[in-house]
């Protein structure tokens, strides 16, 4: 069972929160950020690269050391302060009309080293390591992992007792047009519940942040380590989350940009699909899979609708079943030769946000050679894999809207 805790966070004052709140990390590069971020952002803590004119790299010691300070600078100023006591906290988020509630919550890495939260995804150990060096210096989670958890009914009904209560302490809209709304869960008796009823919680699942859970996890190793004295109830032995029942959580397409056909032709290419796929020319507008293992492809100008063969997946196994896995074996390993897909430099991925239009655009601009879409995972598809102890292939999964980095911020030390 799982075990999490209330924090004292350190947040911004309402009247600036929309100033201070931030996309998270990997969503921007350098540039995008530096252009995004205002005065009070966040981003010039997470990505202190963009301070910098030429930005610098954002691995460098200048860009760690303007890091701290400028983490420094916020809490000076007034905009990160930190809660007089430890609470849990609701963070909803709103995308076309539909809304899902998360509770910010400390989790343990204990659970996390155990296996008790579960991951689908394997991580690269630069970007742990980058993200571990942030979370040390600092000595703070500055970004919430983004979890999913079995629905529980009583969990479920006290939070929509409490959303609709009482006024939220944040309430705003993003320049995507998502909405953010956030209460504070202060009363000790509710406090100690929530605690109570994820006790009974067999697993939490990473559904996003399979690097920050990592890097909070060494961390916290580190530091017992370098503790003589010790204890297990040092706030290093825990890291920030946003869970959400898993009813709440749609998953969206996932898609893949490839930079060439490996020296074929696009008739040589689609003579080689056939091996595997049926193929149906769609024309010039963008169809998306209607269902599991159905792809749509651009190509040369042109859309096409890919139905796999039998016998080109294997239904029968977790992974096997997946439309990643299917697109990965048939297409960029047998044909494509890529090698490893989370280091290979000749494929991107597009999250399905995005739309279409932008795998269409950047072929047409002949930035790629060819596009796929896929049709999404399910949350029961990412659960049955977790839970069988088995990974899925890279990018696999995208979740939308992403949770705003700079609402809250765990200290690793008592207030």
């Amino acid at each position: 069972m799982v075990k999490i805790k209330p924090f004292a966070a350190l947040r911004p004052p309402k009247e600036i929160v929309h100033e201070v709140a931030s996309r998270p990390y990997d969503v921007l590069n350098s540039q995008e950020a530096k252009a995004e971020a205002g005065e009070k952002s966040l981003l010039h803590i997470i990505k202190p690269e963009i301070d910098f004119d030429p930005i610098i790299d954002e691995h460098s010691q200048p860009a760690y050391d303007r890091a701290i300070a400028n983490f420094k600078t916020w809490q000076a100023r007034g905009w990160l302060q930190q809660d007089s006591k430890e609470m849990y906290y609701i963070y909803a988020q709103t995308m076309n009309g539909r809304t899902q509630y998360g509770l910010v919550a400390a989790a343990s890495i204990d659970d996390y080293l155990e296996g008790r939260i579960k991951k689908h995804e394997l991580t690269r150990k630069d970007k742990e390591d980058d993200r571990m060096i942030h979370v040390r210096i600092q000595n703070a989670n500055l970004e919430p992992v983004f979890f999913a958890c079995p629905d529980a009914p009583e969990m479920n009904e006290l939070v929509k007792n409490i959303t609709a209560s009482h006024p939220p302490e944040y309430d705003f809209v993003t320049d995507d047009g998502f909405g953010h709304h956030f209460w504070l869960i202060d009363d000790e008796a509710r406090i100690a519940r929530i605690t109570q009823i994820f006790a009974g919680i067999p697993a939490l699942y990473v559904a996003d942040g399979h690097h920050r859970s990592a890097a909070a996890a060494r961390v916290g190793l580190e530091k017992r380590m370098e503790n003589p004295n010790h204890t297990g109830d040092e706030e290093y032995n825990y890291f920030m989350a946003v869970i959400f029942p898993e009813s709440h959580l749609q998953i969206i397409d996932y898609n893949r940009l490839v930079k060439d056909l490996n020296g074929l032709s696009p008739a040589q290419f689609l003579d080689r699909l056939n091996e595997s796929f049926d193929i149906t020319p769609q024309g010039a507008v963008p169809c998306p899979p209607p269902g599991l293992h159905h792809f749509a492809m651009y190509l040369a100008g042109r859309w096409y609708s890919l139905i796999a063969k039998p016998g080109a997946c294997n239904d029968s196994d977790p992974v096997g079943v997946l439309d990643v896995t299917v697109l990965s074996d048939r297409v960029f390993d047998r044909i494509l030769r890529l090698g490893d897909l989370r280091t290979s430099k000749r494929i991107d991925f597009v999250g399905g946000i995005r739309g279409l239009g932008e795998l269409q655009r950047r072929v047409d601009s002949g930035e790629m050679a060819v596009a796929f879409a896929l049709y999404p995972v399910s949350m029961k598809q990412l659960i049955d894999i977790a839970d069988s102890g088995h990974i899925m292939p890279p990018k696999t999964t995208w979740f939308e809207p992403k949770l705003r980095s700079g609402l809250t911020v765990h200290l690793l030390r008592k207030p």
